[in-house]
């Protein structure tokens, strides 16, 4: 916060004590220079200073320190002098809360998603913390153009719902469907479409009205509550319906107005399909050049158009009123006016062969249903209205009701005024009555007239016919200018949240309006594609199935996000309800399976590959659905039931706590414990940092942790642990790592190779890890490998998305509080011994011993390769030898025939038969036979190897040889013992103090050393060929052994070993098993 003007004083009685300015109190304390004495007085160093974070003061005090106390409460006194001195200088001088606090007030601006958003201070400055390298964050998308024209919920939401119902159907196939299904059946039509509306419309509101809708409609409406696998494509299905739709109903403008044509003897080509397809064509090019035009000439044209309509409708209700009023030419065309007798006739079904196929409830159900397609034409424009929340339930609900209310009244009016078949003959009156039943034409098939046989009865019926004709145009016309305008948003939607690769070239905005240009294109070359058919009631139930699979999940997401219940779901709408949302979600796949079953099947088959897509591209989408929040209350509920399941020796899994560090730095521990657990169990990776960093030093080291391991399809949690010494992260580790079930009960880390050279503390720290993880009973894995680990001088660059993705270094991003690799290398890491000079002595390839730190630089730089995708890339990009790339392989390679050779020496639980017979069943290890070598008291051998093999057989483990050990306690041979002491001695260094103290440690434990020596030799003869070596681990008891002698019997048993060797020990409880 910038400095203040603010007036210093002393005060009075109080020694002069001066009092610092609100703007000193606010700078952190980033400056401890002394004050300059002031009348006299010496200054008063900082520390001792209120340290005022936000609106809120620390006093520096301490029980112990009575000057502290008293300068503590001076201080205390001296700020309120200084407040009471301001009040007085009110009049003179004002201050607002921003200069006298860092908080920030709530305001909207404060949570919004876009630039705007950078009012509210962070923790870090409330804190009082030292500024950190700032994070870059990706831009949000950008926010609407606020110069574009907002629409309100007339306009916006009941006009485009209006157009979009009243369409072709009302005009051209209403008439047939009471025909063919009669008065009762279509009204029940009209009202299961009604519920099915309601129901959905009482969905989409609640949705709409849960927090800010942006453009795209249906898409961004079910993408932010279910996520973008099923919005995605829900939308692409969605906004493929409206284009087609558009074309439905440009075929519909193209057949009345080609009857208008017939009726005064003119035609272009030859009056029927191509003339619909060459006007077709010209009528979506000149409505896309509409839409094209702007938000004010479309809404120009729908008021127009909305009149037109309304118009039309009242002509065709009071001609049909009227009767036809002694006109026997529209009598004997089947306008016979209102009648009891027809509305008999008339109320019943009566189904026929029409259209290619034998009409049923449903068949006629399916060329109705489009009609009622048009609620969600507000939600389509969403973008576009002042306040989308209101005047989507508001608009939506009038709309409907309006619209179900006139199919209802032109259902009794057509049904109660007209015939079904007519001759159009006047012969064929009797007495000026028309006798349907009688007719000629009905007894063969031919009437051209009727309810059953003309799509022109509304022209007949009404008061005045161009009437009907301009408002058949407009209806057509504005639900084809409704569905042209709705395609390209939802592309653009799409194309923007960069879901689908192929919809991102059209959804590119121009001019100040953000207009989808190349979207128009899209839908003018889908459009006219089905225009081409010239079918209208062709195309008419392929539309109902896509509708009705969005409506579905428009149902589903209300449902799941209203069970669900996560906290964010607060809608303003409250007349939903869950269960009928879940009705209405089965009703509308009902009807679809009802309908047709195989365009049902088709219409979810490419609903679920449009799924699949999005799931297999991971887009970088997280708005929050309902989805995740189930995900999370799932996985609660069933962690809070494993918590409450005993433990079974059955189900035991190898939960394993990896301390490898950094994850880059050591793949063949990381490769290794997910060898044990793929698949299987939970495995862990903590990495243990001395110094204490800042929350966004610590925050970028885990994500980039957690990116290489999901680069390289590795299931596990990465955690670090910072400000503790090694041995106190590791036993925090141990204690903290996850909870309940789901925590470790194996530690697994690298062999120590530079115990004899490194530091006696950090030897000692090292056996007390192995300590502490055996007093906390867990299970211990020692992993060596004959290069060993360390590769942290290899900088991996993490594919993602086709991008590579660098560690916070390569970014610019450093942490200033981590110390020097050479400061820190002894520390950092329990196996930071492991060294690639080993790999191979003839070369002249060398790395120095530096600890695995993300943030931090490499003196040397590699490029190693390797087929999990990872890319170990350096600015230099030199490359490395092959036995590199194979050492940091070494675990993912599938190995040639050989052998897992089991040393069980100790019963452990039988942890260390367990993890090599997982290792067998992995494909790396396939072509490996396990071999298992164990000991005897060497009373009776040969008994003992019979209840050795009886229970591997009840263990149910496959092995393909046992040897039982024999001369265990047989003297070691001398270079065997000359090779232990020449340990010794490197470790002491020459100490003389040193050497006394271990031989004298020798000498008390000579026996356990030769066996530890003689079971070195055993191990180097009989596995010289292994492919894997697996042994029991010795028990490190701090009272009894020291760390020195211990790490001198693991490095005899692990060396002169050309495979990797494992050493393993259980907790001594079971993990195997005989026991059905």
């Amino acid at each position: 916060m910038s400095d203040h003007n603010t007036p210093n004083g002393n005060i009075d009685g109080q020694d002069g004590l001066i009092i610092p300015t609100i703007s000193e109190s606010l700078s952190n304390n980033t400056t401890h220079n002394s004050q300059q004495p002031s009348n006299g007085h010496p200054p008063i160093n900082n520390s001792y200073m209120p340290n005022f974070l936000g609106d809120n003061y620390h006093l520096n005090t301490d029980s112990g320190n009575p000057a502290s106390r008293k300068i503590s409460r001076l201080s205390l006194r001296g700020f309120g002098h200084f407040l009471r001195k301001n009040s007085r200088q009110e009049d003179e001088r004002k201050y607002s809360l921003a200069q006298l606090t860092t908080e920030a007030l709530p305001r909207l601006d404060n949570y919004r998603i876009s630039k705007r958003n950078m009012k509210r201070p962070s923790i870090g400055e409330l804190h009082g913390e030292l500024q950190e390298q700032a994070i870059q964050m990706p831009d949000p998308p950008p926010e609407s153009n606020n110069h574009m024209i907002k629409l309100g919920w007339i306009n916006g939401v009941v006009i485009p719902c209006l157009l979009n119902i009243w369409g072709v159907m009302l005009f051209l196939r209403l008439s047939w469907v009471v025909a063919e299904s009669g008065i009762m059946q279509t009204l029940i039509i009209i009202g299961i479409s009604a519920v099915v509306c309601v129901i959905t419309t009482l969905s989409l509101s609640a949705i709409s009205t849960n927090g800010e809708v942006k453009g795209g409609g249906v898409y961004f409406i079910i993408s932010r509550s279910l996520g973008p696998e099923f919005g995605a494509s829900v939308g692409v299905v969605f906004a493929f319906a409206n284009a087609v739709a558009a074309s439905m109903n440009t075929i519909g403008f193209c057949d009345s107005l080609n009857d208008l044509l017939k009726s005064h003897g003119l035609k272009i080509i030859d009056g029927g399909i191509n003339d619909v397809r060459i006007v077709g064509v010209c009528t979506i090019v000149v409505l896309i050049l509409v839409c094209c035009i702007g938000m004010e000439w479309e809404s120009k044209a729908q008021n127009f158009l909305i009149v037109t309509i309304v118009l039309a409708i009242f002509n065709f209700l009071i001609g049909a009123t009227i009767g036809p009023r002694g006109d026997e030419e529209a009598i004997a065309k089947g306008f016979v006016g209102f009648s009891w007798s027809n509305f008999l006739e008339n109320f019943g079904a009566d189904y026929r062969f029409s259209e290619g196929v034998n009409q049923d409830f449903f068949s006629v159900f399916a060329i109705y249903f489009p009609s009622v397609t048009g609620i969600q034409a507000g939600a389509n424009i969403c973008g576009d209205l002042k306040d989308p929340g209101a005047a989507i339930p508001k608009g939506t609900f009038w709309a409907l009701m309006i619209s179900m209310a006139s199919y209802a009244i032109f259902v009794l009016f057509a049904g109660g005024a007209a015939a079904r078949d007519a001759s159009g003959n006047v012969a064929d009156l009797v007495n000026g009555t028309l006798v349907s039943s009688e007719l000629p034409c009905k007894l063969n098939g031919t009437c051209e007239y009727g309810l059953h046989n003309s799509y022109s009865v509304m022209q007949l019926m009404s008061v005045w016919g161009p009437l009907i004709y301009a408002g058949c145009f407009a209806a057509t016309l504005s639900t084809a200018l409704t569905n042209i305008l709705s395609v390209p948003r939802l592309v653009q939607a799409l194309g923007i949240d960069r879901i689908y690769p192929g919809l991102i070239f059209f959804s590119k905005p121009y001019g100040k309006h953000g207009e989808p240009y190349r979207g128009y294109v899209l839908t003018f070359i889908i459009s006219a594609g089905f225009l081409l058919i010239g079918e209208l009631n062709v195309i008419a139930p392929l539309i109902s199935n896509f509708y009705l699979a969005s409506y579905a999940l428009i149902n589903f997401c209300t449902f799941h996000a209203s069970f669900v219940k996560p906290l964010g779901w607060r809608p303003t709408f409250k007349y939903y309800n869950t269960w009928l949302s879940l009705f209405g979600f089965i009703l509308c796949i009902a009807i679809m399976f009802l309908i047709d079953w195989i365009s049902s099947l088709i219409t979810l088959v490419i609903i679920f590959a449009l799924y699949l897509i999005v799931m297999y591209r991971k887009p970088e989408a997280n708005w929050g659905s309902s989805t995740q929040e189930q995900q999370y209350k799932a996985t609660l509920t069933a962690v809070h039931r494993l918590q409450n399941v005993s433990d079974h020796v059955k189900n035991y899994h190898p939960q394993i706590l990896v301390l490898c560090g950094d994850p880059s730095s050591r793949p063949p521990l990381v490769d290794f414990g997910n060898m044990l657990t793929r698949h299987n169990s939970l495995m862990f990776i903590g990495n243990v940092v001395p110094m204490s960093m800042g929350y966004k030093n610590r925050l970028s080291i885990i994500k980039d942790g957690q990116k290489y391991l999901d680069a390289r399809k590795i299931k596990a949690f990465y955690n670090v642990i910072d400000g503790l010494p090694m041995e106190e992260g590791v036993n925090a580790l141990i204690k903290s790592t996850g909870f309940g079930k789901l925590t470790p009960n194996i530690v697994l880390m690298g062999y120590k190779t530079d115990w004899a050279q490194c530091r006696r503390q950090c030897v000692e720290n090292y056996f007390n890890i192995l300590y502490n993880a055996f007093s906390q009973r867990m299970g211990v894995v020692i992993l060596r490998l004959p290069n060993g680990l360390e590769f942290s001088e290899l900088n991996p660059a993490i594919p993602s998305n086709g991008r590579h993705v660098h560690n916070a270094n390569e970014l610019g991003y450093t942490n200033a509080l981590v110390p020097r690799a050479n400061a820190a290398s002894e520390l950092l890491h329990v196996d930071s011994n492991l060294n690639l000079a080993g790999i191979d002595s003839t070369n002249s390839f060398s790395v120095s011993q530096a600890p695995s730190m993300p943030n931090m630089t490499s003196s040397r730089k590699y490029t190693v390769s390797d087929d999990d995708g990872i890319k170990y890339l350096t600015k230099g990009g030199s490359e490395v030898s092959k036995d590199v790339l194979d050492a940091v392989t070494v675990f993912l390679r599938k190995q040639p025939k050989g052998s897992i050779d089991v040393f069980w020496l100790y019963d452990d639980g039988g942890l260390t038969m367990l993890l090599p017979y997982i290792l067998s069943l992995r494909s790396n290890y396939q072509n490996c036979k396990l071999r298992v070598f164990a000991l005897s008291h060497g009373k009776d051998e040969e008994m003992e190897e019979k209840n050795m093999a009886n229970l591997l057989k009840k263990f149910r483990i496959k092995y393909s040889e046992l040897i039982m050990l024999k001369g265990l306690n047989t003297r070691p041979r001398m270079e065997t013992m000359v090779k232990h002491r020449q340990l010794i001695q490197s470790y002491c260094h020459s100490s003389t103090y040193e050497m006394r103290h271990i031989e004298e440690e020798l000498n008390s434990l000579e026996e356990k050393t030769h066996r530890q020596l003689r079971i070195h030799e055993l191990v180097v003869e009989h596995s010289s060929k292994a492919t894997l070596v697996v042994m029991s681990l010795p028990m490190p008891r701090r009272e009894a052994i020291s760390a020195a002698l211990y790490m001198s019997w693991l490095e005899m048993l692990t060396t002169d070993i050309n495979c990797p060797v494992v050493l393993a020990r259980g907790n001594q409880t079971p993990v195997l098993t005989f026991y059905s």
